[in-house]
Order: structure tokens, then C-alpha cells, then sequence
């Protein structure tokens, strides 16, 4: 006889972390900033690391404070956590449960189906529109009296599209005020044109959390640093609902560093969207129909059904990236690597 496991858990398929790349290959699988750690930040953990035999102190005071004083404001708005996106599991667990609803675009973030229904919830998943992007009127429409929770995903993984500021605004004001909105704007050091304030909404709204990570853009992807600005009623309960003392020391040092040398941190942002930006115009000019991406990886539209295949020509092309039903999505990386990314898009673009 084995162990029974509750069905919400069974019937859930785990998340699917991005592999390897072969010798020789590219990674271009998880959307990790290819530069290597600032040695500020290596020298930041080297010293924090002869302190590794004592507990951290509970909730990064220091980088809530830096973050605090960074974004314009109070500590207590603020909650640190291992990863944005463990942030939005505890956000999740502590709103809404067997009954309810979190109402979220599909395609997004593929763990949000995970979070959703490991708490009992059902997952209502809005399709984005032609354009791959949020179909906010139809999110909106998807809510109903059992909605705990929506989620807006800006800029869009996998698809790498954003919101519109007044198409947001518009339907914020539709989302009754008990139901929590969560921003998850992971790539958000990435966007280059102008885009929603999602500290500003937060004022406006106690209802609303921003999500932000040091994983993507700050290339801390190997210590796991997210935050959280919100209502300090809501964090208290996000809170509640994760493992006490699990933000790390080290994680929080390398952080703190980052932000302290974020002049380096952004020139690195900046090159990296600049090659994004030149590699989508070439896309685009040989014929691959890519939605402009504005985090730090590009959508490569296919048909479902075609996955099998869609690997086989990233393989090929000496590419892993992630594939999903309906497209790839693939990581800015080395530069090296853009000639295969070119490749292997025209390549996928020939199947449809």
C-alpha cells in the first residue's frame, strides 16, 4: 500500500525546470543573465559565508530597508522572499483555497497552475489574445463571487508582451477591492518603452502587490531574492504562509551589494536589451512573426502539436530552450548565440 496524496497534488505536473545545455550548446532555457556575479557581490557572499552558522535575521531588515528607501516606500510594505515566484505561492495560500478561484492569463507563467491547485483552488486560465498578450477585458470578465485572486504577469513569461497602463487602470477599477491583484513583474528592469508604475498602482490600490526578483536582471538566480510591495496586512498573511528564517543571509548580502553597485548591475540590463532588441529586428526582417519581447527571452510562435519537432530544430542549432504547446521560448544569452536563436527561429517559422 502507498501513501495516499491529496488529488489536487497527484494531479498536478511538476514544474519543468530548463535543462542543461549540451558541450558546446547554449542554455537558453531558464531566462538567467549570462554575465557573471558582480565581484561585489561575490566578495558580498565571501564574507557573509563565515557567518553561515547563524540563522539570518528575520526578514532581511537591511535589504527591506534598501529596497524601502529605493522605490520611495515604508519597510513595511515591503516583503523579502526566496524568489518572486515563491512570493506568489505564499500571496496565493494565504487568499484562497478549496472553493475558490485565481483567475490568471494562459500562456503565463507555467508554475502558476502548480501554486494554484497545490492550495485547493481551481486555476481559471483566460487565454491570451492574437497578439499574445493579456486579454484583460476577458480576465475580467472571468471573475466572479468565488475569485480570490487574479494575476497579471507584465512582461508576459513566456510570451514576452506588457500590459497597457490604461488598459490596466481600466481593469483594476472592475476587480472588487477584496480581491487581491497581484503584478508579477519579474522582467521588469528589461522593458525599454514606457510602461505601467506598478509602485504607483500599489499606492493607489491596497488591494494590489507588485513582485519583483534579483533573479533575472541582477543574475541571482543561484540564491533566490524576490520581493514583495503590497499592503502590510496582505504580507503579513503571504508571510504567515511561508517557511520562517528561509530568506538566506547570503542571498540577502548579494542583493544588498547589487543594489549598491546598481550602476554596473543596469549597464549590464542595457546591453542585454540592446542585443535583445537588435536580434528581434533581425527576426523580424527575416520574416519570423515574434511578438516584440520586452523581458529577457523571445516567443517563437508554433502550432500545438508540432513540440517534438520544434525541439528537434532547437536541438539542432545547439539551442535548449523551453518548449511549450504553441511556441518556444527562448533566453537572451551569450551573443554567441544569436546567429543559432536566428537559425533555428526561421527554421520553427518554416513549419507553420
Amino acid at each position: 500500500m502507498t501513501v495516499r496524496l491529496r488529488p489536487e497534488i497527484a494531479a498536478v505536473p511538476p514544474y519543468q525546470q530548463g535543462r542543461p545545455a549540451p558541450q558546446g550548446g547554449f542554455k537558453l532555457s531558464s531566462n538567467e543573465n549570462p554575465f557573471p556575479p558582480l565581484p561585489a557581490v561575490v566578495a558580498a557572499v565571501q564574507r557573509e559565508a563565515e557567518r553561515v552558522n547563524r540563522y539570518p535575521r528575520p526578514g532581511g531588515p537591511e535589504l527591506k530597508a534598501a529596497l524601502a528607501s529605493e522605490l520611495g516606500v515604508d519597510a513595511e510594505r515591503i516583503l523579502i522572499g526566496d524568489g518572486s515566484a515563491a512570493l506568489i505561492q505564499q500571496l496565493i495560500h494565504a487568499v484562497a483555497g478549496p472553493g475558490d478561484e485565481v483567475v490568471y492569463a494562459w500562456r503565463s507563467f507555467d508554475a502558476y497552475p502548480l501554486f494554484v491547485r497545490m492550495g485547493g483552488a481551481s486555476a481559471i486560465e483566460v487565454p491570451v489574445d492574437a497578439d499574445h498578450a493579456h486579454d484583460l477585458d476577458a480576465m475580467a470578465d472571468a471573475i466572479t463571487e468565488r475569485t480570490r485572486a487574479v494575476i497579471v504577469c507584465s512582461p508576459n513569461n513566456p510570451t514576452g508582451t506588457i500590459v497597457d497602463r490604461e488598459a490596466l487602470d481600466a481593469f483594476i477599477a472592475k476587480v472588487p477591492a477584496d480581491v487581491l491583484i497581484m503584478l508579477d513583474e519579474a522582467y521588469i528592469e528589461f522593458v525599454r518603452v514606457p510602461t505601467v508604475d506598478g509602485i504607483a498602482l500599489q499606492r493607489a490600490h491596497d488591494n494590489v502587490v507588485v513582485l519583483r526578483t534579483f533573479s533575472k536582471a541582477h543574475g541571482l538566480a543561484g540564491l533566490r531574492v524576490g520581493f514583495a510591495v503590497g499592503d502590510p496586512a496582505v504580507l503579513r498573511g503571504a508571510d504567515m504562509a511561508g517557511v520562517p528564517l528561509s530568506q538566506t543571509a547570503l542571498g540577502s548580502a548579494a542583493a544588498l551589494a547589487a543594489l549598491e553597485h546598481a550602476g554596473e548591475t543596469y549597464s549590464r540590463i542595457e546591453r542585454l536589451a540592446e542585443q535583445r532588441d537588435a536580434l528581434w529586428q533581425r527576426l523580424v526582417d527575416a520574416g519570423v512573426r515574434v511578438p516584440r519581447p520586452h523581458g529577457n527571452f523571445f516567443w517563437v510562435p508554433a502550432k500545438p502539436g508540432q513540440e517534438e519537432q520544434v525541439h528537434d530544430i532547437l536541438e539542432a542549432n545547439r539551442i535548449v530552450a523551453k518548449v511549450f504547446p504553441g511556441g518556444a521560448r527562448i533566453s537572451v544569452g551569450e551573443p554567441e548565440a544569436d546567429e543559432h536563436i536566428l537559425a533555428a527561429a526561421v527554421a520553427i517559422q518554416a513549419l507553420q
